[in-house]
C-alpha cells in the first residue's frame, strides 16, 4: 500500500492549481489545495513535469526523483486533508537528493503545511542521505 494517495484526473490538478496557493524552490514547484473533511487523514499528491525539463527518459527520471521525495517527507510531515501538485523543474534532474527533500519541507513550512516533529529540513535531508543531522 501507498504512503499516500495519488492524484490521476486532470480535473484534480486543475482544482489544485485554481486554489493558487504555491510555493517556488529551486527544485520544485509544490502546489496546495485543502479537501472536503470527508477523509480528515488523508492526503492525496500528484506528480507533474513537462516538456521544458527534457525529453520522455528526462521527464521520468525527474518524476521518480520527485516521488521518492514525497515519500520520505510528505507522510510524517504534510498536513492531512489536502490535495497537493508537486511540479517538476529543470533543477530537479541535477539537485542532490537531499536538497530536494529540504525544497519540499521548506514548501510545506512556506505554505503553513509543514507538521513538525522537532527535526529540521536539514536533518530530515541529511537523515534520508544517511548522514549524520548536524548537532
Amino acid at each position: 500500500m501507498a504512503a499516500f494517495d495519488r492524484l490521476k484526473r486532470r480535473p484534480d490538478f486543475l482544482r489544485v492549481a485554481g486554489t493558487r496557493q504555491k510555493s517556488v524552490t529551486p527544485g520544485l514547484i509544490l502546489q496546495a489545495r485543502p479537501r472536503a473533511a470527508a477523509e480528515p487523514e488523508v492526503f492525496r499528491v500528484g506528480f507533474t513535469v513537462s516538456r521544458k525539463v527534457g525529453g520522455a527518459v528526462a521527464r521520468n527520471r525527474a518524476r521518480r526523483r520527485l516521488r521518492a521525495a514525497a515519500a520520505a517527507v510528505m507522510p510524517a510531515h504534510a498536513a492531512a486533508a489536502h490535495d497537493y501538485v508537486v511540479i517538476g523543474r529543470a533543477a530537479t534532474l541535477t539537485r542532490p537528493f537531499p536538497a530536494l527533500i529540504d525544497d519540499l519541507c521548506a514548501g510545506l513550512r512556506r505554505l503553513g503545511l509543514y507538521r513538525g516533529d522537532g527535526a529540521t529540513d536539514n536533518g530530515v535531508g541529511r537523515a534520508v542521505a544517511g548522514e549524520a543531522a548536524p548537532a
